[in-house]
């Protein structure tokens, strides 16, 4: 099943077996690696997103792991999203910004990936909120098991992982109509919710 969190940790449900993706108050919860690891080898500096310094603020910043990840086309069905041209942004203010990181469903998109989590997760990456990470399918049709496979390996680098299908309509240039699959219907709010959601202690 394709959803929000990574591929061995269960969406919650309340005892009254209500589902948990129709309330606005639902915040999908973080996996079991939630922040950088102490120890964790840093990649290779050719490996490494750069960081950029970008103006303004942002509900959510779309970072792209690689060219052609889907960056643009994710931002544009999230409110108040930009994205940062496939590098790790840095506020102004010197606040910390809310990320997620996109790929696409192939081997380079998802090697791209896991060096991006591997820099963050080993505090190589600037100080960032990271919600999880967005695989995108590069082609019409399933994605082949070893690259689904793989895909569950590299998510589980993230705080969360949503895989989304192949959208048509993007290839004919509608880049604003939500998509009707179900995976984005849930994605769409999970990451509203988790954009405008306040964690204790900090500010956005």
């Amino acid at each position: 099943m394709q959803q929000s969190l990574n591929p061995w940790i269960t969406r919650p449900v309340p005892a009254d077996g209500a589902d948990t993706a129709s309330s606005d108050a639902y915040v999908p919860p973080a996996a079991v690696i939630s922040a950088p690891l102490r120890g964790m080898v840093e990649p290779d500096t050719a490996d490494r997103l750069a960081r950029r310094t970008v103006p303004g603020s942002a509900a959510l910043w779309v970072t792209g792991a690689h060219g052609g990840s889907g960056e643009s086309r994710i931002a544009d069905l999230l409110g108040g999203a930009r994205v940062t041209d496939h590098c790790w942004p840095v506020l102004q203010d010197g606040s910390k910004p809310r990320v997620l990181l996109v790929c696409r469903a192939d081997m380079r998109g998802l090697t791209a990936a896991q060096s991006a989590l591997t820099q963050w997760a080993s505090g190589a990456a600037p100080a960032v909120d990271l919600l999880g990470l967005a695989v995108l399918a590069d082609a019409p049709g399933k994605t082949p098991k070893p690259l689904r496979d793989f895909a569950a390996i590299v998510g589980g680098g993230a705080p969360r992982l949503w895989t989304l299908p192949w959208v048509e309509a993007w290839r004919h240039g509608d880049s604003t109509t939500p998509p009707p699959a179900r995976e984005y219907q849930r994605f769409i709010p999970d990451l509203a919710a988790l954009a405008t959601h306040t964690t204790p202690g900090t500010t956005h």
